[in-house]
């Protein structure tokens, strides 16, 4: 049974990708770093449904604690799907910036696809087959008021992905990024009124979690083993 590694899965678009793995048919191992008891209760949920899944606790913006808890992990074999789901935004203008703000926000989604990705590249290159799937924002491409700091961790992210798809082709591994939009989420009912979607949505809707998950979920297959070094967007026409 191959295992995945999913940062960040106890979020929506995370839970979502983890029932999605599980559902393939993969051993799914829940990343958390402050929300365990939520990524307990998935774990049960995969469970239940005849899944296989276990939980994994550590700050992704730590490289020395992210290398203990992945060595850990890797006793029990190669991680051979990964996910790069773990990120947070904190929006402000550039102009009112907090220097903690630019680099929080730069150090969850650029240094953890650092410190997650690297610990598990030789293993998973021994075995020449793989799967880095590492989960980005329409903002990456777009832009967007306010989050000048998520937009350049993400794009970072784009580019160190094409880099690296090159680095390890040879040996099976793809890497690509998904790209989502306006996603179902409590955050984005708070921040997106339904007539504003309408009118900044060609679709006329916010996406789903689920829709996220099914993208990662071809990403992560046998069928998917010709596509690398993509940006993949979920946006429901917006980019």
């Amino acid at each position: 049974m191959k295992r995945a590694l999913v940062t960040g899965g106890s979020g929506s678009i995370g839970s979502a990708i983890c029932r999605e793995l599980a559902k393939q048919g993969l051993h799914v191992i829940v990343h958390t770093h402050r929300h365990r008891a939520t990524a307990e209760a998935l774990t049960g949920e995969i469970k239940q449904a005849g899944g296989s899944a276990n939980i994994v606790s550590f700050d992704v913006t730590d490289g020395e604690a992210a290398q203990r808890a992945l060595a850990e992990t890797l006793e029990a074999g190669p991680i051979q799907v990964l996910v790069n789901n773990a990120g947070i935004h904190d929006d402000a203008p550039m102009a009112g910036m907090k220097a903690e703000q630019w680099t929080h926000v730069l150090a969850v989604s650029l240094h953890g696809f650092f410190n997650v990705t690297q610990p598990l590249l030789l293993p998973m290159m021994g075995t020449r087959w793989g799967r880095i799937i590492t989960i980005s924002s329409i903002s990456a491409i777009l832009g967007n008021r306010g989050q000048t700091n998520y937009a350049a961790a993400k794009a970072g992210i784009h580019g160190a992905s094409k880099s690296l798809a090159l680095e390890v082709a040879s040996r099976g591994v793809t890497v690509n990024v998904v790209a989502p939009g306006i996603i179902e989420s409590r955050m984005v009912e708070q921040i997106f009124k339904p007539e504003m979607i309408e009118t900044l949505v060609p679709m006329k809707r916010a996406g789903t979690p689920e829709e996220v998950a099914h993208l990662v979920g071809f990403l992560a297959s046998e069928k998917a083993g010709y596509i690398s070094g993509q940006v993949i967007g979920v946006s429901g026409g917006l980019a």
